[in-house]
């Protein structure tokens, strides 16, 4: 097994296509002939295991939970004002859709921020619902595993600080 391998079994891990999961294991495989040293992550969610490279990990996007100061950059971007822009939506679900797959928490809180509606009257496609929806587990799964708490205490926490940016 490699030890330069940063993860543990038991780490909570963020992969950018997929957001949070759970090192299950870190192994030697027999793959063509060769033995390769993989980070088995399970996403339960999903209920998905992926096997990754070792040493392709950091190259794949892998990375550790956002440290505490990023997720607090994070809830201030919830916070902040809308950026609205007036450009097609094909063009702005692009732009989020490369946000929320940088795996990004900052980038993630931009989407939400920006698709969150504040006006009860305003209507929000199915496509921008789905989109919010799924940056907003994304970050709320991540934001669970960083202050140790439930998806649901998680996602209560993410929504009320939503609720005050409605309020200003």
């Amino acid at each position: 097994m490699s030890k330069t391998c940063q993860f543990n079994p038991g780490d909570f891990v963020v992969y950018p296509a997929h957001g949070v999961g759970k090192v299950k294991d870190i192994a030697s495989y027999d793959i063509a002939g060769q033995k390769l040293d993989m980070i088995v992550v399970s996403f339960d969610k999903d209920k998905m295991d992926m096997k990754i490279p070792s040493g392709k990990a950091a190259q794949s996007g892998l990375r550790p939970i956002a440290s505490e100061a990023i997720m607090a950059q994070a809830v201030e971007t919830l916070r902040a004002k809308p950026k609205v822009k007036k450009t097609m939506w094909s063009r702005r679900s692009m732009e989020y859709e490369a946000k929320i797959n940088s795996g990004d928490p900052c980038q993630i809180a931009e989407v939400i921020r920006d698709l969150h509606k504040t006006n009860e009257k305003s209507e929000q496609s199915y496509s921008e619902h789905q989109m919010f929806e799924v940056a907003f587990n994304r970050l709320s799964s991540e934001y669970a595993a960083q202050k140790n708490i439930s998806f649901e205490d998680a996602s209560q926490q993410l929504t009320d600080v939503l609720a005050v940016q409605k309020l200003k």
